[in-house]
């Protein structure tokens, strides 16, 4: 096995807990619908996966959703809620492992299939967590799908890091919870773990 230089993380049910489902729910919730009207609403409008990759702003995100929902008078911070309830907790044990992986000399990074309301939903709960600001301080570099404009799996997000970062795919481990990117990930020539709950990253890095 190549020796790891590079260490790359997935941000969801990798560093953060999260519960995908919960945010079609709250918004079902809040709208008095039901819950498959609601998902297929977000589904055929790829609400979710334009904001992800940029295409939508955090301001136009909103008023697509209020006017999916025909709720006109729903609060940003009602929406923002709303989106967020996905998020859960961050186990204090993956931050200090990150930690102990950085003071060994590994490069870090973060990416992700995200947002810009859930990012600084993350910060808020790694400070409320950890004392620590935000991700930035734990990696060189974070790499979110909606400044790159792409999502895992397409190789393009990961050919963006390797090449924006210099880092050679071989000597690069990447972990993720979903296969898709997985496989992505590896097809890419990166060295991958899969992170399956209720095992975690300080259990799958315990050797590094």
């Amino acid at each position: 096995m190549t020796t790891i230089k590079n260490i790359i993380f997935d941000l969801g049910d990798v560093i953060i807990n999260i519960d995908v489902p919960l945010a079609a729910r709250s918004f079902a919730e809040l709208s008095n619908r039901p819950l498959e009207e609601v998902q297929a609403l977000i589904h055929q409008n790829e609400v979710f996966k334009k904001f992800e990759t940029g295409q939508l702003s955090a301001t136009d995100f909103r008023a697509y959703i209020r006017e999916l929902l025909q709720q006109s008078d729903w609060s940003d911070e009602l929406i923002d809620e709303a989106w967020n309830s996905l998020l859960l907790d961050i186990p204090p044990q993956r931050i200090e492992k990150i930690q102990e992986l950085a003071q060994k000399g590994y490069r870090l990074f973060l990416l992700s299939n995200t947002s810009s309301i859930h990012i600084d939903k993350v910060n808020k709960i790694l400070h409320q967590t950890t004392g620590i600001e935000q991700l930035d301080d734990l990696f060189e570099k974070l790499f979110l799908s909606y400044e790159m404009g792409v999502m895992k799996p397409h190789p393009d997000i990961y050919h963006g890091v390797l090449t924006e970062a210099g880092l050679l795919a071989h000597e690069s481990l990447f972990l993720d919870d979903n296969a898709d990117n997985i496989r992505a990930a590896a097809a890419c020539g990166i060295q991958t773990i899969h992170v399956q709950k209720p095992t975690s990253i300080v259990d799958y890095l315990k050797d590094y």
